[in-house]
């Protein structure tokens, strides 16, 4: 567990940020990036769900930053939860995984811009200020992608079968391409063994896959296909 609240979280000229970020050296250079510029200040860091929640209500952010990939729940549920308790904050995910797999769901689950980590710093910079001004941030490298078209979320194409997919059953689909079983799914996203297995078998009837060799095969083959 990890829980921060920076020692510049009172000051009442910048706006303040809490990064919610589980890989440690990573975290650290996003809040020295931040904490350079005029205007924005960390006032707290956590590397899960449960506790930026309780972050939130502490520390009073004007905005979130968030990776997709947590200890427990993902980044997704944290925005679906901060929108069910009524805290609308402005969130922005800073994520790894490709955006023409994560950028529209993330502005559907409430989200306000999406940011690949392999940007540079400056583009982080300029998504942070747009969120913190109101708008909706998507990088060049995601706005080139076609199926993604950030600030018009409501208007869907017909989706492929991996995009029928919930973010839960997303989620599985990635970690059984990483060659995990449904043990070690269950403790990586905090579920329960049989609402692993429950998942799985959503995602071979939406995917039409017969059996668990199958299913293996095809979302090993997914992901080597998007490099993930």
């Amino acid at each position: 567990m990890t829980v921060q609240i920076s020692s510049v979280a009172l000051s009442t000229v910048a706006k303040r940020i809490l990064i919610v970020e589980d890989h440690l050296l990573f975290r650290a250079m996003l809040v020295q990036l931040i904490n350079t510029e005029l205007g924005m200040t960390v006032c707290a860091e956590a590397d899960n769900v449960q506790d930026a929640l309780t972050l939130v209500e502490q520390t009073l952010p004007d905005a979130v930053i968030v990776d997709l990939t947590l200890r427990g729940p993902s980044g997704l549920e944290l925005i679906k939860d901060l929108n069910a308790r009524n805290l609308p904050l402005p969130v922005l995910v800073l994520s790894m995984h490709p955006g023409s797999l994560y950028a529209e769901r993330v502005l559907r689950a409430g989200a306000r811009g999406y940011v690949s980590k392999q940007e540079p710093p400056a583009e982080v910079i300029a998504a942070i200020r747009t969120v913190l001004d109101g708008g909706i941030y998507g990088s060049q490298r995601v706005k080139n992608t076609p199926q993604e078209r950030l600030g018009h979320v409501d208007h869907v194409v017909s989706p492929s079968k991996v995009d029928s997919l919930s973010d839960c059953e997303l989620e599985v689909f990635q970690l059984i391409g990483h060659g995990l079983n449904s043990r070690a799914i269950a403790g990586r996203l905090s579920l329960k063994p049989t609402a692993v297995d429950n998942c799985r078998a959503r995602i071979k009837e939406k995917l039409e896959i017969k059996n668990a060799a199958e299913l293996y095969q095809r979302a090993a083959q997914w992901m080597a296909e998007r490099s993930l």
